[in-house]
């Protein structure tokens, strides 16, 4: 007999400091592993499964992720119950936001439209040791108006080769990007932060891992004079051999916005 199967969206954030990326692994703590107990001890009695709709890496954090719940034979019978269960039961550092019901058409990786990636980062002084989770700290000088220009390079279609590591056979490498600049920092606010702080804005409809992180570690080059705009130009050109070494840390960066197919969400 075949067994009848119930759908839902999951949103949720993270602080992403404590953890081993999204993916599940032996022996680390991980969101996913984490999300697995906690469905594990409130749904002792359901068959389920779990599908992220994309990888963070280490240390990595979201405001606005997402994942799709699949369980057999029963559905929920009171979503807002459940996101409250399921909240009680969670580590303080992952809430869940919001749950709504799909059907099987949809899936949470092929339906992703755009994503929005925010890097976080100040420069000049040593920062408060309660910003090290989510906001990098370049102690050297950097200049933010060249960055700023430079950022700009990345938006449209390019060969990003040499922004990600390990790179695979078949790999994408021709990725679109929608739009990147520096703002100022208004994402994340707190008395302990420094007077001032910036964020690498990034959207597009998907990324190769380190993508982002490795863009903005080129930009930290450029802005200490290591790297010349020419240089971040010439990166983007199919080609390119030369090889990119900065990774920005992974603690500023932040998913902050996940935009779905045929959804009333927007950026």
């Amino acid at each position: 007999m075949k067994q009848e199967r119930f759908y839902y969206i999951i949103r949720l954030e993270y602080l992403g400091f404590r953890f081993s990326g999204w993916q599940k692994q032996p022996g680390q703590r991980t969101i996913e592993g984490m999300l697995l107990k906690t469905l594990k001890f409130i749904l002792p009695d359901s068959k389920y499964k779990i599908l992220g709709a994309g990888r963070t890496d280490a240390k990595v954090s979201a405001l606005d992720a997402a994942f799709e719940l699949f369980i057999e034979d029963e559905p929920l019978p009171e979503l807002a119950e459940f996101l409250t269960l399921f909240n009680r039961n969670l580590p303080p550092d992952i809430r869940v936001t919001s749950i709504i019901p799909t059907t099987k058409d949809f899936n949470v990786i092929k339906d992703s439209k755009r994503k929005e990636y925010i890097y976080l980062f100040s420069f000049g002084a040593k920062n408060h040791p309660f910003c090290a989770p989510f906001l990098a700290n370049i102690i050297d000088d950097l200049d933010i108006a060249t960055m700023s220009k430079a950022a700009r390079l990345f938006e449209g279609e390019h060969d990003f080769s040499a922004y990600t590591a390990r790179l695979q056979p078949n790999t994408r490498v021709m990725r679109q990007v929608d739009s990147c600049s520096i703002v100022t920092n208004t994402y994340v606010e707190a008395s302990f932060l420094p007077e001032h702080s910036y964020a690498l804005k990034t959207i597009g409809d998907g990324f190769m891992r380190y993508q982002i992180r490795m863009m903005m570690g080129a930009l930290i080059q450029l802005g200490k004079g290591e790297l010349t705009t020419d240089d971040i130009k010439e990166s983007l050109k199919p080609g390119y051999d030369k090889k990119l070494t900065f990774v920005a840390p992974g603690s500023g960066l932040l998913l902050n916005g996940l935009d779905f197919k045929n959804s009333p969400r927007r950026f």
